[in-house]
């Protein structure tokens, strides 16, 4: 069954604002069972709304657009589409009555303008909106259906799973799509194709198979369409028992849950604590354990040790280990991990300095270079790693490689004695 996007706003068109819209929404018909065909932009002229939804009804039979259904002048969506589909704008009472409710319990006053979000087009299905004043709308023709949404992603989205998706399985016929998703780091996209070239050769027919790869990630999302979803599930699970073994190494998840959730996760079970230094990562190595809830029964503390002054002042770092190695450099994180793991009295730290760049590097220590530490209170060790020149990517990179580190010590006990 196939699918098309349609997002109005001169806003997406200049780049004032990112289409995040069309992704999410293309995600949950992919689950649905739904192929999205298109993604299309178009401006708040109503000509271009009309042309791109004439033609999409051509080719599918669903269409969503969303965007212009606010209260102001500039939003044209509602009438464009009225006038396209020859049904008149009425006043509707159970919409207005709905308006008023929202804005009553947020202290507000109605006027002319939220009024006019009960003009409603006679003939059309209401798609209630729990999340603002602008109604969603469901269109039939010709044994199409397009649906007009806010594009305020909460609007957008509150409607989608409270209405649309329940509607739409409920109107069509749809196969059902499993989809399992794998998390895997510490490797690069080319050299995970080499590695499961054989496997990914003799998948069975009808799977898909998608590299979805992110600075420090890969996603390997296993896709399969069948009438029977129990089935799906035992095929892919099958195939996901054969790659396993080969890749191992670097799986983290067999689920889309973050590194950070996983290592978070791994130190509660392990009843562990940690403490941070951190230099080139900035303190993005504490943000991403500390957007994890929970996270406090296992996260001491960090120190941003930015300047040498910190790393000798505060965590203790030796200041000829400085002048001699420099403060990127395995001897240094390696005092900066100690420092920090006294200061903090937890079980494990990590401890990060590196030239993240765009500038700072030389021959000897050019921009990527990264060294990252852990220690516990008997033992250290630190490694080098070597990423790109963009500085943004290589504190991702850095703070990745950093948890995935962390967490194969706690998997494989590389610290006994701790």
């Amino acid at each position: 069954m196939k699918a098309q996007i349609i997002t109005i706003g001169d806003e997406i068109l200049i780049g004032q604002i990112v289409d995040t819209n069309s992704a999410w929404i293309a995600t949950e018909l992919t689950k649905l069972g739904f192929q999205v065909q298109t993604m299309l932009s178009v401006s708040d002229e109503a000509h271009e709304i009309e042309s791109a939804i004439t033609e999409a009804l051509k080719s599918v039979k669903l269409t969503i657009v969303t965007g212009g259904l606010g209260p102001t002048k500039d939003d044209i969506t509602k009438t464009t589409l009225s006038r396209l589909f020859q049904m008149p704008l009425a006043f509707k009472q159970e919409v207005y009555d709905d308006v008023v409710s929202f804005i009553e319990r947020r202290g507000g006053k109605m006027n002319p303008l939220n009024r006019d979000q009960a003009l409603f087009p006679e003939g059309a299905k209401w798609l209630k909106n729990r999340q603002g004043t602008a109604p969603g709308m469901w269109f039939e023709t010709s044994g199409s259906v397009v649906i007009s949404l806010p594009g305020v992603p909460s609007e957008m989205k509150g409607i989608m799973m409270d209405e649309v998706i329940p509607a739409l399985k409920n109107h069509f016929p749809l196969p059902s799509t499993i989809y399992q998703t794998l998390m895997l780091t510490g490797i690069a996209e080319s050299h995970l194709a080499l590695k499961i070239e054989d496997w990914e050769n003799n998948l069975p027919k009808g799977m898909k198979l998608a590299y979805l790869p992110s600075p420090g990630i890969i996603r390997l999302r296993l896709g399969f369409t069948s009438d029977n979803p129990a089935k799906a599930q035992e095929i892919i699970q099958q195939e996901i028992e054969k790659v396993k073994p080969i890749i191992v190494k670097f799986l983290f998840s067999q689920t889309e849950q973050s590194l950070e959730l996983t290592l978070v996760n791994l130190l509660k079970n392990n009843a562990k604590t940690i403490s941070i230094a951190e230099s080139c990562t900035g303190g993005n190595l504490s943000h991403l354990i500390t957007s994890i809830p929970g996270s406090s029964s296992v996260f001491k503390g960090s120190v941003v040790a930015y300047s040498n002054e910190i790393k000798t002042r505060v965590l203790g770092v030796d200041s000829v280990v400085l002048d001699t190695y420099g403060a990127v450099s395995g001897q240094v994180v390696e005092q900066m991990a100690q420092g920090t793991l006294r200061l903090m009295e937890s079980d494990f730290s990590i401890a990060t300095s590196g030239i993240a760049g765009p500038d700072g590097g030389s021959v000897e220590k050019p921009v990527g270079m990264v060294w990252i530490a852990i220690a516990t209170k008997n033992q250290v060790l630190s490694k080098k790693f070597q990423f790109g020149t963009e500085r943004s990517i290589n504190i991702t990179r850095s703070s990745l490689a950093a948890l995935n580190w962390l967490r194969e010590v706690l998997l494989h006990e590389t610290f006994p004695d701790n």
